[in-house]
């Protein structure tokens, strides 16, 4: 079966044509700037990236546009449409309705948007996806894959907050996490790399790239993580906070002059490495700055790596232990000083790194030294793929 794998956002469009069997990527693309003017980037297997500077002024004309670019004679990768034997969806939020993936029906649909209120930048722009598809392959099975269903397993200590029960009880106000998708297929793939029993094993994925999380994996099912309501929540990341004295916000809008939107604004957008460095969101950036002696993205990347270290160490007690420490995304997949800055605390688990090992940039590999006590691996994260997975498994 050929998956169409659909990933929207508010202005932009990824997607991906994955044979489920061979679970190869026929083609990959984006469509960017949806709203104002368009650019659509598309690149089939084996083939050169074709970009088009075509008008988008919806999702439905986006999604338009991405099927006529599969079905093209000259870069598509399929002959025609009747080839897409289902469409799989990223949904960010699924409150405490979705668990797990959903094929998409009007209830389910219902129940996206009752989420909306916990993730309005994110659900409705998934819904336009959704929607797009159903108006332009009516009858193809559509699935809904949640950012939020895998650490659906949490247990009540680890989900609730320090709050009057109430909020929870009215508006569902708990610990959420997000990057679900890729929690549960890095830890899937710890295991078979590392030869852990998924039935008895405890693992920590650290996802960290802009939007950055930790969760804590015992038997193959999540037990923590350090995302909350929001993707606010936990480690410093490209341009949010993560965790703060929640008073700050009263104490900047006061010496600011801002109102709640602002203060939220900067501490989603201003914040991060990029609020400290004052340099950029990207480690590359950084990197590059603090050895040229800026003490300020020096600070950022310590500050970031401590936080990881930090978070780790709270989950091996959650667990009472630890078997492997996965790094993924973008900086966990590619950047070594980053990944041994924060093996350099994990002497206290006896974890060892590699240092020959640990040059290496998006390569799957275990990165710990033979006689490390718990593994350390490098696993690069493949959320279009899981996606994908879902998606079969359900039609």
């Amino acid at each position: 079966m050929k998956v169409l794998v659909i990933n929207c956002g508010s202005s932009s469009l990824k997607y991906q044509l994955i044979d489920s069997e061979t679970e190869q990527a026929l083609a990959v693309g984006l469509c960017e700037r949806i709203g104002i003017d368009g650019r659509l980037k598309h690149t089939p297997a084996g083939g050169e990236k074709v970009v088009l500077e075509d008008a988008l002024p919806n999702h439905e004309v986006a999604i338009q546009n991405v099927l006529a670019a599969l079905t093209n004679p000259t870069y598509g990768v399929i002959k025609d449409l009747s080839e897409i034997g289902a469409v799989g969806h990223r949904v960010v939020h699924g409150g405490e309705k979705f668990t797990s993936s959903v094929v998409i029906d009007d209830a389910v649909i219902e129940g996206i948007k009752e989420c909306s209120d916990l993730a309005p930048l994110h659900n409705p722009a998934n819904l336009i996806g959704i929607d797009a598809c159903m108006k332009l392959m009516p009858g193809v099975p559509e699935v809904a894959v949640f950012d939020t269903a895998f650490h659906q397993t949490m247990p009540r200590e680890a989900y609730l907050y320090g709050l009057p029960y109430e909020y929870y009880d009215k508006y569902k106000v708990r610990r959420y996490g997000f990057h679900g998708t890729s929690h549960s297929y890095v830890s899937k793939r710890v295991m078979d790399v590392a030869g852990l029993d998924p039935n008895n094993s405890k693992i920590i994925v650290c996802h960290l790239g802009n939007g950055a999380s930790i969760s804590a994996v015992k038997n193959g099912k999540s037990v923590d993580t350090s995302m909350g309501l929001t993707p606010l929540e936990g480690l410093i990341m490209g341009t949010r906070s993560g965790d703060i004295d929640p008073a700050i916000m009263e104490y900047i809008a006061g010496k600011e002059h801002l109102s709640l939107e602002g203060v939220m604004n900067v501490l989603n957008k201003k914040s991060g490495v990029l609020g400290m460095s004052g340099v950029s969101s990207d480690f590359r950036d950084l990197s590059a700055a603090a050895e040229a002696g800026n003490e300020h993205a020096k600070d950022a990347i310590e500050g970031f790596a401590y936080h990881v270290a930090k978070y780790v160490g709270s989950y091996a007690a959650a667990m009472n232990g630890v078997d492997a420490i996965a790094f993924t995304a973008g900086v966990g997949e590619n950047d070594g000083v980053v990944r041994k800055a924060v093996c350099s605390h994990f002497g206290f688990l006896g974890a060892t790194i590699d240092d020959e090992k640990n040059a290496v940039r998006g390569e799957e590999i275990i990165i710990s030294t033979a006689d490390s006590k718990v593994k350390l691996l490098v696993i690069p994260t493949n959320e279009e793929l899981a996606i994908c997975r879902e998606t079969v498994a359900l039609c």
